[in-house]
């Protein structure tokens, strides 16, 4: 029986069906065991198909993001999370000085030479706007807080070193004049619930909503509040600068809360540091409510579950995450789940089902990568949960039904189309008519990737490139396999330099198990060398 493909028009919504007995054969290289699921008419079939019993796909297109620290830092263990699965390494600026994360760099550097075909990208993850209680009173260990008893809340500097049960300082300068009687105050990411009852200058008067212990300090969220501080305070500069010069891929923003913030950020990196990526971390109430105007201008978004869990209600955020992840789909921008996604493995050797289910669901929502915090940065079995993170991640993309995310896509997609993103679509649509096994694109800034991978092939894309910090930054993009490809250019025979790289492209699909001789491949280059020439589809069979 003939395929009968999806008309581009249609979606899921409206009845579209997709089914073929030829795909379900072919499928298999490209969805794996699930490949049964692919022939059900309606998502609710589809669902019912899937088997626990079949193999997940053999290789992941997300990517799987690792925070070093204390428990990874060494470059053994480092090479052992490249090996699991890890392919960006995150460096938290809220710890650690430059000489510590200036090791973590260079330890990553080394693990990504001794496997060029491999490229491990470098994140910086600023510190933030954030803010903190001041320090206990010397000798005291920690200061009780009992429910219904009241306490004082003071940016008064002479008690930044004398917090004790009735009076906390914290690092807030406006906060008197930001917050009303009846607003709450968290502090310790939740931890310890205060709610204002009266302010007088300086000082807020709370009662205690739950007893608690309090340390030095701790963080605090003040939910519903427009907080007036700067993106980036003095440290974040110096950090950003830190991050230029030592040629990090990615910034992670830290407390993003509308546009100009991501722009002054962009201006603060100079001339030099104008092709690290911007991603940017949505953490509150005002960064959901200007979400809209952050995507046009950030690079990409992670959704930041922890600190958004406590501004917003905990109900409410996997709400915020479907739709941050929905709409980057949309707008073909990378989009980062992170925050507690296996968390009880810091301490334990296996997640919980929730937590199992969590990072499937991420990847199901459409999320490009997944978060580990303090699990590499500090876990007892960091290389275990990067194994499992990977694992789960090939479950839940054999659960993933491309076709039909393709179809929404190109129905949602406004004519007419630049060229790089028609050519984009096309290879994608392509693919599916001619069961492609791998899409190969040729590129020099990574925005044909993007935009390869914004409209959801089945099949791989593998990315060759010239540029180092190009084949690291793909990493975001779900389904790209970057490869640096580090020969010269051959000076006037530029379709024969051309043809090189398909080559290596070819060679490189066989020994990551997609490509096999026979195979159809579609290729994806430009009309000349450079950025921005991108206006060929190529059809080839693997050698």
């Amino acid at each position: 029986m003939a395929d009968k493909l999806m008309p581009a028009g249609g979606q899921q919504s409206e009845g579209v069906h997709v089914r073929s007995s030829n795909y379900a054969v072919d499928a298999k290289r490209l969805v794996a065991g699930q490949h049964k699921a692919q022939e059900g008419v309606t998502q609710l079939e589809r669902t019912s198909l899937l088997d626990i019993y079949l193999d997940p796909v053999n290789r992941r297109k997300s990517s799987i993001i690792c925070t070093i620290g204390p428990a990874s830092i060494d470059i053994d263990t480092m090479r052992s999370l490249a090996a699991a699965g890890m392919n960006i390494v995150r460096l938290n600026f809220s710890h650690g000085d430059y000489d510590y994360h200036g090791k973590i760099i260079d330890h990553a550097r080394v693990v990504e030479a001794e496997n060029e075909m491999h490229p491990l990208a470098v994140a910086l993850d600023t510190k933030g706007p954030e803010v903190r209680t001041g320090l206990l009173k010397e000798g005291l260990p920690e200061a009780v807080l009992t429910k219904g008893e009241t306490v004082v809340v003071t940016t008064k500097a002479e008690f930044q070193k004398a917090c004790d049960s009735s009076r906390i300082y914290v690092d807030y300068e406006n906060m008197p004049n930001v917050m009303k009687p009846g607003n709450v105050i968290y502090i310790d990411d939740g931890l310890l619930s205060l709610q204002v009852e009266k302010i007088d200058g300086t000082d807020l008067t709370c009662t205690v909503l739950n007893s608690a212990k309090l340390g030095s300090r701790k963080g605090v969220n003040l939910p519903n509040v427009d907080v007036d501080l700067p993106a980036m305070s003095e440290k974040d500069k110096r950090d950003l600068s830190f991050g230029v010069e030592r040629d990090v891929d990615m910034v992670f923003a830290s407390f993003i809360r509308k546009k100009e913030d991501i722009l002054s950020i962009r201006e603060h990196l100079g001339e030099k540091g104008k092709d690290i990526k911007i991603i940017a971390k949505i953490e509150n109430h005002e960064g959901v409510r200007n979400y809209d105007e952050i995507l046009e201008v950030t690079d990409g978004v992670m959704v930041a579950r922890g600190d958004l869990g406590i501004e917003i209600p905990p109900e409410k955020v996997f709400l915020a995450q479907k739709m941050m992840i929905a709409k980057c789909n949309m707008a073909g921008k990378p989009v980062i789940c992170a925050t507690q996604m296996l968390e009880t493995m810091t301490v334990n050797p296996r997640p919980t089902r929730a937590e199992v289910s969590d990072v499937a669901n991420a990847i199901i929502d459409g999320a490009d990568c997944v978060m580990l915090s303090g699990e590499t940065a500090k876990g007892q079995y960091p290389v275990q949960a990067v194994e499992m993170m990977a694992q789960i991640a090939r479950e839940a993309e054999s659960a993933l039904f491309y076709r039909v995310l393709h179809a929404e896509i190109t129905k949602m997609t406004p004519t007419p189309s630049p060229i790089n993103e028609s050519i984009a679509s096309a290879a994608v649509a392509a693919s599916y008519q001619t069961h492609a096994a791998a899409i190969v694109v040729l590129t020099t800034s990574g925005t044909t990737a993007r935009l390869i991978s914004k409209y959801h092939p089945a099949c791989p894309i593998i990315t060759i490139t010239r540029k180092h910090r190009t084949a690291r930054q793909v990493h975001l993009h779900r389904g790209c396999y970057p490869v640096w490809y580090n020969k010269p250019r051959r000076e006037g025979e530029w379709q024969e330099d051309v043809e090189d790289r398909f080559n290596l492209a070819f060679r490189h699909g066989k020994n990551i198990g997609v490509l096999r001789a026979g195979d159809v491949v579609l290729g994806v280059q430009g009309w000349r060398s450079g950025s921005g020439a991108t206006n060929t589809l190529r059809f080839l069979v693997c050698p």
